[in-house]
């Protein structure tokens, strides 16, 4: 069942209301004082999803190439660069068990070392895709996930939030903001335009936006300030099947013809060698 100190932080997303447990039988729900129920899947996570989402999120398949990918460590740069910036901003908000928050976290691994290296914080990942949420639900001991369109009011009470991680993810200013304790802080994960250099041209991948950093900064306006930038870079030794699973983690996975892509693939030199480079911007709440 959802950790306690993640659960005295949620709220209906109906009604905004606390919501507490309510066991069912089998996995249980949990249910608010205007009696809005929420079951909680045999995996661990709760579906707190209300009406239909945008999209459904990754495939089972999907999950499964990037929880191989993930867990060779690949992206580990980024779990690193993540859980250093934490720290500090952990540190500096009141109270027991801080909570830390991935909107959009997937499997939850980067979640998972931040919590690591936060032994008294407590964390939530929130994704729409069912097949992530069973994996990050069993992410860490102090992680609970939840079903939720982040693009939505999220289920979480006024500044509950100490840390806010969004890595190559959509970002919600408004609730980001709303959710935030006023000394806590968002980090936010975005690619540079290094990042997959080498097989932007050689498999015809969408490029990073020029201009990606101004949007990101668009999109946080007016609610949030930026209180450090930072790029942080890895060299990736890749195998054929491994680049096919890069390519489906992000954006080109629904531009490109599949037999197209897996042509270019196989004519890559083996092993393919790849440049990982993000930007990581620490916000802080207005």
């Amino acid at each position: 069942m959802t950790h306690p100190q993640v659960l005295a932080r949620l709220r209906c997303p109906v009604c905004a209301e606390p919501l507490a447990e309510a066991a069912t039988g089998g996995a249980g729900s949990l249910r608010c004082p205007r009696r809005h129920s929420f079951d909680v899947a045999r995996q661990g996570y709760v579906n707190l999803l209300t009406g239909r989402a945008p999209h459904v999120g990754d495939t089972a398949q999907m999950v499964a190439a990037r929880a191989d990918f993930l867990a060779a460590g690949h992206y580990d740069v980024v779990s690193a660069a993540l859980a250093e910036a934490a720290r500090p901003v952990a540190g500096r908000v009141a109270g027991a068990y801080p909570l830390v928050v991935d909107a959009g976290a997937g499997t939850g691994r980067h979640l998972a070392a931040v919590l690591a290296a936060l032994p008294d914080a407590v964390g939530l990942a929130l994704d729409v895709s069912k097949p992530a949420l069973r994996r990050a639900a069993r992410a860490h001991p102090r992680a609970a996930a939840a079903l939720a369109d982040t693009w939505q009011r999220l289920p979480l009470a006024d500044a509950s939030t100490a840390v806010l991680l969004d890595v190559f993810a959509p970002r919600n200013g408004a609730e980001f903001h709303r959710v935030l304790d006023p000394a806590g802080a968002l980090l936010v994960v975005t690619p540079t335009g290094a990042h997959l250099a080498e097989l932007v041209d050689a498999l015809d991948l969408l490029r990073v936006d020029p201009a990606k950093a101004d949007r990101v900064a668009d999109s946080l306006a007016g609610h949030f300030t930026p209180e450090r930038d930072e790029t942080h870079a890895a060299r990736l030794t890749l195998t054929g099947d491994e680049v096919a699973t890069l390519v489906g983690m992000g954006p080109s996975a629904w531009h490109t013809d599949p037999q197209r892509l897996a042509a270019r693939i196989a004519a890559l030199p083996r092993p393919v060698e790849v440049t990982a480079e993000v930007r990581l911007t620490v916000w802080r709440p207005r």
